[in-house]
């Protein structure tokens, strides 16, 4: 358990001095190109990647990465692997909106153990491992207790998106089935489930960096992370966050 602190910690520093690096280009005209997938990338994103990356070398020599911007390295049996998203939401990033985040997740044995999701430009750093706690700010924080979907707030990030993946009939009926829909990019979506601001986000499209904290932030709130069939995972593709309590009837909805 004192191993998973001390993890929790460095992880929480090191995604905190990585999300100041990012504030240094922020609304600041830094310019964007894009990607082979159309996705856009920055230098802020290549040089909070790189620190990121020295501050795992120098500290855990023997652990693999994997990161958005310069891939995988380490070896391939390592038991322990960070995933790393330097700028998730670099389409927010590039325009002003402060809702951006630094993403570290800690892989120990085919499970996410540690993990941190840092908003630098609102200040929000939440944070968990297992059996220590979600923490937003260094506060507890745990998932809203609604009991009906019906009175439930979904957020999502791009609306187009689940027709785009061929999901829109799943999408239809959440919106059919929840309270309110909230559009809000990327991260932050989750983040507002597992600090109890919201019962649900759903993404059609994921990367497994762009999940790669989430499992433990959202188990240890009490929730739920992992794809559209009730699978905790950073590798389906797709990604679902809810409460314990509501994701049967999600996952309901989610079938018809």
């Amino acid at each position: 358990m004192n191993h998973l602190s001390e993890l929790r910690d460095f992880a929480v520093a090191t995604a905190y001095a990585a999300g100041r690096l990012t504030l240094g280009y922020f609304r600041a005209g830094v310019r964007a190109e894009f990607k082979k997938d159309d996705t856009p990338v920055t230098v802020a994103d290549r040089e909070a990647e790189a620190l990121i990356r020295r501050c795992i070398e120098k500290r855990f020599p023997d652990h693999a990465i994997l990161g958005e911007e310069y891939g995988s390295v380490g070896r391939g049996d390592a038991e322990c692997r960070w995933i790393i998203d330097p700028i998730d939401g670099t389409k927010s990033f590039i325009r002003g909106i402060p809702l951006y985040g630094v993403l570290i997740g800690l892989e120990i044995a085919g499970r996410i153990e540690v993990g941190v999701a840092y908003f630098p430009a609102l200040d929000e750093l939440v944070a968990a491992a297992t059996g220590l706690g979600c923490t937003c700010n260094g506060r507890a924080v745990q998932v809203i207790e609604t009991a009906q979907l019906s009175r439930s707030m979904v957020a999502f990030t791009d609306a187009a998106s689940f027709a785009q993946s061929g999901r829109a009939a799943e999408w239809q009926r959440i919106q059919q089935s929840t309270y309110y829909r909230l559009g809000c990019p990327d991260a932050y979506g989750h983040a507002l489930v597992a600090t109890g601001r919201a019962e649900l986000m759903l993404d059609p499209v994921m990367n497994t960096w762009d999940c790669g904290p989430f499992p433990v932030i959202l188990r240890e709130a009490g929730g739920y992370f992992g794809d559209w069939a009730g699978n905790e995972t950073v590798y389906g593709g797709e990604a679902l966050s809810t409460t314990s309590a509501l994701l049967p009837q999600v996952l309901q909805a989610l079938k018809g």
